[in-house]
């Protein structure tokens, strides 16, 4: 295991989106939509090929890109609990988002 979120669940909440993020393998994650407000359907999930990077202890940038061709990235801090959300859609929109993210717990 390469980082410390591998095997664990979290809860991203940036205010339009919520979702579950399960960090499968190394270079794999599986997000499932919670709520999607007005820029995806509820309960779509997805395995996407990752990239991580450790930027300091407990802080990192995630990278992928979905079926659709959306491209996201992520700086994650899990000390603070605060995620920093970009992603490019299809069509050219490009969103940058700021909200939470927790662990969840069984």
């Amino acid at each position: 295991m390469k980082n410390k979120l591998t095997g664990n669940r979290y809860i991203m909440d940036v205010g339009v989106l919520k979702t579950e993020l399960f960090f499968e393998t190394d270079e794999s994650m599986v997000f499932t939509v919670i709520d999607g407000g007005s820029l995806t359907k509820d309960g779509y999930s997805e395995r996407v090929e990752i990239t991580i990077a450790e930027v300091r202890a407990q802080v990192y940038m995630i990278a992928w890109k979905e079926i659709s061709g959306a491209t996201v990235t992520h700086v994650e801090d899990h000390k603070k609990g605060i995620i920093y959300s970009n992603a490019t859609l299809p069509d050219g929109s490009f969103y940058t988002m700021k909200g939470t993210i927790s662990p969840v717990q069984d």
